[in-house]
């Protein structure tokens, strides 16, 4: 079981701000495409991908019970 966590527009695009999604991804990239196919995420730029609390490139293999964290470009200033 993997948790993740949507920020800013993905979180309002999901409806809701966290998951626990059993998946056969092995790779965060693998899991984001899953998502993707999913929910249909708006284009929203280079995102950004935790994996328990540090950033980690999209090759990063996902293990039972990591907690993954999306994080879009925001807008602002």
């Amino acid at each position: 079981m993997i948790r993740i966590e949507y920020f800013a527009v993905l979180r309002e695009h999901v409806g809701r701000a966290q998951e626990d999604l059993s998946t056969a991804a092995t790779t965060v990239g693998e899991l984001y495409a899953q998502l993707d196919q999913r929910y249909a995420f708006p284009a929203v730029g280079r995102v950004k991908v935790a994996v328990n609390d540090e950033f980690r490139e999209w090759n990063t293999p996902l293990e039972d019970g990591d907690f993954v964290v999306f994080i879009p470009p925001v807008a602002g200033g």
